[in-house]
């Protein structure tokens, strides 16, 4: 049975609630009927999380979150918990994006505890890994997958990676305009997955979601779709209109 694509929208530091409200309404009457063609998620800011969540609920379209903390409840001053993201019907968390890593500090083994507290709660983290410019011209770019997927997926079981989803985003190709060629990624795909069949074995590492997310917009996701080893998008700036989203997912579906 073939993976459903998986095209989630990361809106980062982005839109205001009403705002979110507008752009999610108007996303819901443009994708209906694709829902059952593609997973399809957004992630909104935090403090649009509750109105977006009211507009999704039995539309077919998931909420995803930008972060979590990696703590239980308790004094941690502006974190927000696993618990405060179920309670609004969040799915999915993105954890380890390359902006986190980069603006603030956050290492391999935070995502890791990030992720492991996602799937302890019983969210589905979207774990990002990639390489910045200088590694890639430096040739590190496989090195740098390797030691950040070691690093951020260590001690996630089995049954556990079933529910996490790989992104692999070049950080030189995050909101730049610049993206990885379909053969760069689909190369990065592959290795990235070689890397899930060492460590879980081929039927595993067959059903695990490697998404793409770098500059993807409705020019090039169907190309990109066309991988074999690509299995989604984790898009930015292109998720942030709905109807270039949805032509975005619309044309990723064609290939």
């Amino acid at each position: 049975m073939l993976k459903k694509l998986f095209i989630a929208g990361n809106w980062k530091m982005n839109k205001t609630a009403s705002e979110a409200a507008d752009m999610v309404s108007s996303l819901v009457d443009l994708l209906v009927g694709m829902e059952s063609k593609a997973i399809i998620a957004v992630c909104p800011p935090f403090t649009a999380l509750d109105r977006v969540s009211c507009i999704l609920e039995n539309t077919g379209i998931e909420l995803g979150a930008q972060n979590l903390s990696d703590k239980e409840p308790g004094a941690y001053t502006g974190e927000i918990s696993a618990g405060m993201l179920l309670d609004l019907n969040v799915k999915y968390v993105i954890v380890g994006h390359s902006e986190r890593r980069q603006y603030y500090g956050e290492t391999d083994q935070l995502v890791n505890a990030k992720a492991h507290m996602a799937l302890k709660s019983g969210l589905k983290p979207i774990v990002c890994i990639g390489e910045t410019l200088q590694e890639r011209e430096a040739g590190k770019t496989m090195d740098v997958i390797k030691s950040q997927f070691s690093g951020s997926l260590a001690g996630i079981s089995a049954e556990n990676i079933l529910n996490t989803t790989i992104a692999y985003e070049p950080v030189w190709a995050i909101g730049t305009g610049k993206n990885a060629t379909p053969e760069q990624a689909q190369e990065v795909h592959k290795f990235t997955r070689t890397l899930l069949k060492a460590s879980y074995g081929q039927e595993i590492a067959e059903k695990v979601i490697i998404q793409y997310g770098g500059s993807v917009k409705a020019s090039n996701s169907r190309e990109l779709m066309g991988m074999p080893d690509i299995d989604g998008a984790l898009v930015g700036g292109a998720s942030l209109d709905a109807h270039g989203f949805a032509e975005l997912i619309t044309n990723a579906l064609k290939k």
